[in-house]
């Protein structure tokens, strides 16, 4: 092993968690905005909640998105990592 190998070194782990970690917010925020296009959590003028039921809208359905990633989300994030580490094993 090369001792400037990243792998022995151990900054492999913690590079990796951070590249995760930002391919997940990624993903979450990506899943956000193709359920704000397919019109999840817009009002159905039933409750008449006003501006405010409006303005957190955007809250609810991030954290919908956030709880999807969550699970297994749809794979962006996986996908990413492995594109940014250079990995290809499944």
């Amino acid at each position: 092993m090369d001792a400037l190998d990243p792998i022995s070194t151990g900054i492999a782990k913690p590079r990796e968690a951070a590249i995760r970690k930002a391919a997940e917010t990624l993903e979450a925020a990506f899943l956000s905005e193709m359920l704000k296009g397919a019109g999840l959590g817009e009002s159905q003028n039933t409750f008449g909640g006003g501006i405010g039921e409006s303005q957190f809208q955007s809250f609810l359905r991030d954290e919908q998105a956030a709880q999807m990633q969550a699970a297994g989300g749809i794979g962006l994030a996986e996908q990413l990592v492995r594109s940014m580490t250079g990995r290809t094993d499944g």
